[in-house]
């Protein structure tokens, strides 16, 4: 039972820290064209951590693309400049996304 207290504790931490990074998502207006599992305007998130999974420069390249937009990787609209989501927040949000695979 002492071993089973720190991994319910562990898994408590974890699913609270990645509820916290989809309440980000959500306060940002990702969720208004991206969605976990399916695509809306936007990749899937799942999509993305499959595209980048291995990448070790992943989250800083997504973190800069959260921020200051981008085009053409996943079709032809473009995803907006997000000015609203600073530094730490893209990073944040970008790891999220690709734990999601």
């Amino acid at each position: 039972m002492r071993v089973a207290l720190p991994i319910l504790l562990a898994g408590f931490l974890i699913a609270n820290t990645a509820m916290a990074d989809q309440a980000l998502a959500k306060a940002k207006n990702c969720l208004s064209c991206h969605t976990i599992d399916k695509k809306i305007v936007g990749p899937a998130y799942q999509d993305v951590a499959r595209k980048y999974a291995g990448q070790k420069d992943a989250p800083e390249l997504l973190a800069g693309k959260i921020m200051k937009g981008g085009a053409g990787v996943w079709g032809v609209i473009p995803m907006p400049v997000n000015s609203q989501v600073n530094e730490s927040e893209a990073k944040k949000l970008a790891n999220w996304v690709l734990s999601l695979k």
